[in-house]
């Protein structure tokens, strides 16, 4: 098994597979909007670093200020996904992915790294205790429940914007908001349609395709984040199960 990381670069970016959906078929167009979105990205400074192998195994952040999230600070590094999974696991890829990305917030005389986690686990957030191991402290949290960890360099701290702590809107319909990072978003976003359609369910789906949508949004926001009778419910990604469930309730 292999111990070469490989970054995606411009040059890349192309012949490269983006490790977080590999060979299922039905988020593949996802896969081309992601690599779309991270091309954009990448020239910026944007890091996806993985393993070079054909597994889920990778790390991706950016500067805060450019990090499509409600989160705000000064000179902070945000990781929007660490992700190692399956035979990966237990090999101590996730900390040769975490220590790049401190190592790398330390060259850039950054002030320190951050990244939204929850007080339980959660699918599609980080994994606090784990982070906790590397010295990252809980600094900010909305409901009780959803968590900003940071690892600070000189004592400063990031928090979520004033914004996002309002976990409210005023519509009573339900409403997600989705970025293009994510490549399995495409196949959740059509069969939410979907179910929605054959079950009368009225939905709206705001497209946040601008950094300064998402520094606005109303609630903890990775790429995606769901509204129902005005209160926020979730950033769990929603399948057809998943959203029944949720509506059923």
């Amino acid at each position: 098994m292999s111990n070469e990381f490989i970054n995606l670069t411009t040059d890349n970016i192309t012949s490269e597979h983006l490790c977080c959906a590999i060979a299922d078929k039905k988020h593949q167009h996802g896969v081309a909007v992601k690599r779309t979105w991270l091309t954009d990205r990448v020239a910026d400074g944007h890091v996806f670093r993985k393993l070079n192998e054909k597994g889920k195994v990778f790390i991706e952040y950016t500067s805060l200020e450019k990090a499509w999230v409600p989160v705000v600070g000064d000179n902070y590094i945000y990781i929007y996904c660490l992700w190692v999974s399956g035979s990966f696991k237990g090999k101590g890829y996730g900390k040769k992915l975490l220590d790049y990305c401190i190592t790398d917030a330390r060259k850039q005389d950054k002030a320190g790294v951050c990244i939204i986690s929850s007080k339980k686990k959660k699918p599609f957030l980080s994994d606090k205790k784990f982070m906790q191991k590397f010295g990252f402290e809980t600094v900010d949290m909305i409901d009780g429940e959803y968590e900003l960890m940071a690892l600070s360099f000189d004592g400063s701290k990031p928090g979520f914007a004033t914004n996002a702590k309002k976990q409210n809107i005023d519509s009573e319909e339900l409403t997600i908001y989705y970025g293009l990072q994510c490549p399995y978003i495409p196949n959740c976003i059509e069969q939410i349609e979907t179910f929605c359609n054959a079950n009368d369910v009225t939905v709206k789906l705001i497209k946040v395709d601008t950094l300064e949508k998402a520094k606005e949004l109303p609630c903890v926001f990775n790429n995606w984040a769901v509204f129902y009778r005005g209160k926020f419910e979730t950033v769990h990604l929603l399948n057809e199960g998943y959203l029944k469930k949720m509506l059923d309730r």
